[in-house]
């Protein structure tokens, strides 16, 4: 198998030692992996509907107001947010 990377890519990984083949390895189980949870997720919905139903308005609506909710959590602060902590953050000494 041949990959190809390019010229930025390939400048970073040698300036930095890294090992290009384990970083591929590493990538390609990670994917793997989350492909493997999409389709088991697939499944568990799949079968959730088979045994309770299609879910209601009221129950879709109430989803995607906690998916929206934990989204907005996992979300980094804006940046001028980050500058505004900053200020007010202890100096190092």
């Amino acid at each position: 198998m041949q990959i190809y990377l390019p010229d930025d890519l390939y400048t970073e990984v040698k300036s930095r030692k890294l090992l290009a083949s384990e970083l591929l390895q590493n990538a390609i189980r990670a994917e793997i992996d989350r492909e493997d949870k999409i389709m088991a997720m697939a499944r568990f919905v799949e079968d959730s509907i088979r045994e309770f139903g299609e879910p209601s308005d009221e129950a879709l609506a109430k989803a995607e107001e906690l998916v929206a909710r934990i989204k907005a959590h996992l979300q980094p602060p804006a940046a001028d947010e980050t500058a505004r902590s900053d200020q007010h953050a202890p100096k190092a000494s």
